[in-house]
């Protein structure tokens, strides 16, 4: 680890992506992520990498498809119309075993909506957002230094489990400078072991010695009886995932909390705030953040329900859709209230603190 550096989300992310071992990058611009591809553009040739600004978000998401066949660490990003039009390659990837990592700065919505933050792309995420029966890892960070350290995070669960990662940050992450603290870039031969690894599965041409083989890369099956087998593998997959995989933070955590908070991203900073203004004035109040939105940390907010608590907030940059898990978790032992703000509006620490001291 270096000295900190002031940065913005989007350039922070990217250059943990480089460090990580990303070589290939394809994106096509939107806002508010511009300048993540801004900043691959300038510095991938600096390290023997490729970037392509695709003709569009379809197009950049099947180069991701090929480049992943080939065994390579790859990336795409986006916002969040730029993110709707990926999603059948997301499946193809998915439904192909394939690693990838893909950044969503969400924006407001839905359509084209405007270029503030939001975080109205939750069922997208964490539902599929494609078509068929498949599941992305998805990454929520709520720091600038938290996003630049799941790009390293995410390619390693990608090449682990051969499975799309998607970080869902937003806009207001993207376009924030926080301080960030970047560990150490791949050595060439870190890179070479992380090529070896992929020798078993990947494509590479058959006169290609030492790697002499043919892998068919493909999510396509005819046969309805080979095609429910795959399926069913990738569901084991998922479930080892589920099993494994599940991150949350726990804040302000107590045994006589009164209300519990449940918050991702950029909502959970605003509601840490107003639960340390509470905490001075003498109120108990928790916060379970969820870091994998999925897999989904249910049992982490049914644990987090002592006795003395009365109600379960929900604060979230939509009209609610977080909320639905944080229903499932909680199983109709408390009632669960909602907080929340859309079109690119961020709730006030203020209006934060306003709801719980309701439910307290």
């Amino acid at each position: 680890m270096g000295e900190k550096v002031l940065m913005k989300g989007n350039e922070a992310v990217a250059e943990a992506a480089i460090r990580a071992g990303c070589r290939l990058y394809f994106a096509y611009p939107i806002t508010p992520q511009s300048e993540l591809i801004e900043y691959m553009a300038k510095m991938m040739p600096k390290v023997n990498g490729t970037f392509v600004q695709a003709e569009s978000e379809v197009s950049a998401i099947n180069m991701v498809y090929g480049a992943s066949g080939c065994g390579r660490r790859v990336m795409t990003s986006s916002s969040s119309p730029g993110i709707s039009l990926k999603q059948e390659g997301i499946s193809y990837i998915a439904g192909a075993n394939l690693p990838a990592v893909i950044v969503n700065v969400q924006r407001g919505g839905p359509g084209l909506g405007d270029i503030q933050p939001a975080q109205g792309d939750y069922f997208q995420a964490t539902k599929g957002g494609g078509h068929g029966d498949y599941r992305n890892i998805v990454l929520a960070p709520s720091t600038v230094q938290e996003f630049a350290d799941m790009a390293g995070l995410a390619f390693d669960l990608a090449d682990k489990y051969r499975n799309p990662v998607m970080i869902l940050s937003d806009g207001l992450l993207g376009q924030m400078m926080e301080p960030v603290e970047f560990k150490p870039q791949k050595t060439k031969e870190e890179l070479e072991e992380l090529d070896r690894q992929h020798y078993e599965w990947c494509m590479y041409p058959n006169e290609d010695e030492p790697n002499h083989h043919h892998h068919e890369i493909n999510s396509l099956e005819i046969d309805p009886l080979v095609l429910e087998k795959h399926v069913e593998k990738l569901s084991e997959k998922y479930d080892e995932i589920e099993a494994k995989e599940k991150r949350f933070e726990k804040y302000n955590i107590e045994a006589d909390n009164e209300v519990l908070v449940v918050a991702f991203g950029t909502s959970a900073r605003i509601a840490k705030s107003a639960i340390d203004e509470l905490k001075e004035e003498g109120k108990s109040v928790g916060l379970i953040r969820p870091i994998t939105v999925w897999p989904y940390p249910y049992e982490a907010i049914s644990e987090a329900m002592t006795d003395k608590v009365k109600k379960v907030v929900v604060m979230e940059l939509n009209l609610g859709q977080m909320i639905e898990d944080v229903k499932l978790a909680v199983n109709g032992k408390l009632p669960v209230e909602f907080l929340g703000k859309v079109g690119g509006i961020l709730f006030t620490p203020e209006e934060a603190k306003a709801k719980i001291l309701e439910n307290l």
